[in-house]
């Protein structure tokens, strides 16, 4: 139709709606086949919480968009029964109710399609096949709690009922809702391509709002359960009610103002009927809550009553989905046309004589308030109301009716058809409206997907501007979206950020979601799988901090080639190079009274177990294991020992010269000649007993250390028992002990070499060292452990050296005139010979 002859119409229409018209008889329509229509005709229902008696409900006020959508049925049927190849010679009747959006009412229509045809009764039978009840099909209601209250009826009866706008995934389930279809996409659709616009703006700190019905409640559960799974988080859940007649409806919405204040989120998605949506939102502008971005559905976006509200613009940013849903043909003017009928006396009496044929005393609910509305009212609505899902409702049924009877394109029987007969007939094929393509799902419903549009305004005028669309994926054109802040880019609404690789999510404040991102710690790793924590690394592995893996710990211990090892093994050689030169110098000198006095062949043995001694060291150096952690400290008290041993005997010499003189000529006789060797074997054969008794007890074993070093594994021996330590270097500590006690004390006259200092020095400097190994040894768990034993056993291998063999070198080497007997023959040894004189 074009603008001028819509503008006339609507002139003449607002002349003519000064007198009653008979709108309302056009609700219903004898035929063939009936339909009946379940449409919200009124709003506000009259103290509905009240209700003490079965009464009619009435409701206050006329709501357009339902009425329009009535129409948009009438113009179909009345379409399809002028139509010569859809139905051609079957007439099409429909009987249209009122639902005033309560369950309550929109039954009492429900219980009357239900009766049987030709009576006013609903049979009570053990079986419904031939039951023919008085509609063939309904089409409604809008609502999902009306549907979920009307389908369980209707499915009982397996009458396909064909919704044009609950959208609630609870209808999805066929079993319940066997013939239950509808013509628009479900909430899990539109809560998906609500999640993808949040994804999509980096908007992951939200409040979500939803109206106290089953659209609101059932939508606002299924986006929390994908906002989840999608690292959105929602800082503020809540419902407001339906019923604002309530005195505490006003208290609760406000309440909902506050809290999501205090979020200050930037987002608000909000899930409601347009009545709620109003409600809520002219409450945010009495209350001064501050622009936000509102994410909508056309359960309100499209609603005239929200986008009448005073100072509107203030609230932000409005962007939001509708059904990608397309024009109906002819429907404006068929309503243009229809208004100016209803106001012509013929045609309402025509119309009053169709009503009659009908039974319309048996009810009546339906639209009271249609007689005095005119043109004029309904064309703000009449431009943007969807009347396409209930088009393609209607036409749904007709092309099941079409198959049922078995039409041709010439005509179609006029035979009886059972309700529930259509239903197989409506899950088979595509049907096509108006050129398009469609076909009910495996759930019983449609997905045209949806348009993303925005509420424009220029000069107080509001367009809703198409931005995007969804079906499968999300397609946004960012560059046509204005948004309220003072750039117009999209504001930031963030709890948190993306976290990067090697960082986890610690939670912080109440909600769960809302965290921030912290490096993990050293030895752990990140793993997507989990992202809320870090992963400890095994124990044979090490991370860094903020790692995503783990690595393979390499083995430490002392190696050979490290500088500490080379300048050890340097010391050790040039120990070793000491003794030996030591050892070859007394062999040489081994008749000359130094080295007689010294020990004579004792001291060989000495030198050679300080030999042993220091190649001992290469023990403590490449990898180790048990068997060498075991051997290492036997071999260092059996080296020890044999050169204890000698000095074990030379002690017991001067104790017995230098205290004991009266003896000494009987004594002297077992700690000299070969029978010193006795002694020393026995001495040796008595540490072998502790060393067995060690083995037994608690040797050293082979630790693998984990903790000590961040990435490397220590290979380190253990003490096992200290008890056992110290029994098998106790023997040696006795033995010292003993030459101490027999030699500090000792001195010689002038002129004279004193043996015992250099025995006594030797054994003051082992006390030393070993006072300084063991609080070190003890402590340390490092390759530094393996360094300490080594240090011990050069440091006391040259403290032997410098203080018993290295003076004695000097005198053969440097001061060969007092290599004399005089020199080194005992001054107290004398004296008993002098006294006996």
């Amino acid at each position: 139709m074009m603008v001028p002859e819509l503008l006339l119409c609507l002139s003449f229409g607002y002349v003519a709606a000064l007198k009653p018209t008979c709108l309302s008889a056009q609700l219903r329509q004898p035929g063939d086949y009936i339909i009946g229509g379940l449409f919200p005709f009124g709003t506000d229902t009259v103290n509905l919480t009240a209700r003490s008696e079965p009464t009619l409900v009435v409701c206050e006020r006329l709501f357009v968009e339902g009425l329009l959508w009535a129409l948009g049925m009438k113009f179909a049927i009345d379409q399809i029964n002028n139509s010569t190849w859809l139905l051609p010679g079957v007439k099409l009747g429909y009987d249209m109710y009122d639902t005033c959006f309560e369950p309550a009412v929109a039954l009492q229509p429900s219980l009357l399609f239900l009766t049987r045809n030709g009576t006013r009764g609903i049979g009570v039978l053990c079986n419904y096949t031939d039951y023919q009840p008085r509609v063939t099909a309904v089409i409604g209601p809008h609502k999902s709690d009306l549907c979920l209250v009307t389908a369980k009826l209707f499915s009982f009866f397996l009458i396909p009922q064909v919704s044009y706008g609950a959208s609630s995934e609870k209808l999805s389930d066929t079993e319940l809702y066997p013939s239950f279809y509808r013509t628009v996409p479900s909430d899990k659709n539109l809560v998906e391509a609500v999640v993808l616009l949040l994804n999509r703006f980096g908007w992951n700190w939200i409040a979500t709002i939803g109206s106290d019905d089953e659209y609101g409640r059932g939508a606002m559960g299924l986006f929390l359960s994908l906002a989840a799974n999608h690292s959105i988080c929602v800082a503020f859940e809540g419902l407001i009610p339906t019923d604002l007649t309530d005195p505490k409806a006003k208290n609760q919405l406000e309440d909902t103002i506050n809290l999501i204040n205090k979020t200050k989120v930037n987002i608000i998605v909000l899930f409601s009927f347009s009545q709620p949506a109003q409600a809520l939102l002219e409450h945010s502008i009495r209350m001064g809550l501050s622009k936000k971005v509102w994410i909508g559905t056309e359960a309100w976006m499209l609603s005239d009553t929200a986008a009448s509200i005073p100072n509107i613009q203030s609230i932000g940013t409005v962007l939001g989905f509708i059904m990608k849903t397309g024009t109906v043909p002819g429907f404006q003017k068929y309503v243009a046309d229809l208004f100016t009928s209803v106001q012509q006396d013929k045609f309402c009496q025509k119309s009053k004589e169709f009503n009659h044929f009908m039974n319309s005393d048996m009810l009546d609910t339906h639209c009271n308030h249609c007689d005095n509305v005119s043109l004029h009212d309904v064309s703000s609505v009449l431009s943007h109301s969807q009347i396409q899902p209930v088009y393609v409702a209607v036409y749904s049924v007709a092309h099941a009716l079409h198959r049922a009877l078995g039409c041709t394109h010439g005509a179609c029987p006029r035979a009886p058809i059972r309700s529930w007969q259509l239903l197989r007939f409506m899950n088979t094929l595509p049907f096509t409206v108006n050129g398009q393509s469609f076909r009910f799902d495996q759930s019983h419903g449609t997905n045209t997907g949806y348009k993303l549009i925005l509420w424009s305004w220029k000069n107080n005028t509001l367009t809703y501007l198409p931005v995007g669309d969804y079906e499968e994926s999300l397609y946004i054109n960012k560059s046509k979206i204005q948004f309220h802040t003072a750039d117009q880019k999209e504001p930031t609404s963030e709890c948190f950020r993306h976290c990067k690789p090697g960082q986890f999510r610690r939670i912080k404040g109440f909600h769960l979601c809302c965290y921030d991102c912290t490096d993990c710690p050293e030895n752990t790793f990140w793993s997507a799988a989990d992202s809320s924590t870090c992963t400890a690394c095994l124990e044979h592995q090490w991370a860094p901090v903020r790692s995503t893996r783990c690595h393979e710990r390499s083995e430490r211990f002392l190696f050979w080639n490290e500088p500490l090892s080379i300048a050890l093994l340097t010391l050790m050689s040039i120990t070793i190079a000491l003794i030996c030169l030591t050892a070859v110098l007394f062999l040489k000198n081994l008749e000359t009274p130094l080295v007689q006095a010294s020990g004579g062949k004792l001291n060989l043995f000495a030198l050679f177990t300080l030999l042993l001694l220091c190649l001992s060291c290469c023990l403590y150096i490449g990898k180790p294991s048990t068997n060498l952690c075991m051997t290492q400290q036997i071999v260092y008290a059996l080296c020890l020992n044999g050169c204890f041993s000698t000095f074990f005997i030379k002690s017991l010499e001067i104790v017995l010269v230098t205290e004991f003189p009266h003896c000494a000529p009987t004594f002297l006789y077992w700690v000299t000649q070969r029978r010193a060797w006795l002694l020393v074997a026995l001495c040796l054969l008595n540490e072998c007993l502790f060393c067995f008794f060690y083995l037994h007890l608690g040797p050293d074993y082979l630790v693998a250390d984990h903790k000590s070093l961040p990435t490397e594994v220590l290979l380190v021996c253990n003490t096992a028992s200290w008890a056992a330590f110290a029994l098998v270097h106790g023997c040696n500590g006795c033995l010292a002990a003993v030459c101490f006690l027999c030699t500090f004390m000792v001195q010689t006259a002038g002129k004279r070499y004193n043996v015992a200092r250099g025995i006594t020095f030797a054994i003051l400097i082992y006390f030393i060292i070993w006072i300084f190994f063991i609080a070190t040894f003890a402590t340390l768990r490092t390759v530094l452990r393996s360094v300490t034993q080594i240090g011990t056993i050069l440091t006391t291998t040259l403290g032997i050296l410098g203080t018993y063999y290295i003076p004695k070198c000097y005198i053969i080497l440097f001061k060969p005139d007092l290599n004399t007997v005089d020199y080194f023959q005992n001054s107290i040894k004398e004296e008993p010979e002098e006294d006996s004189q």
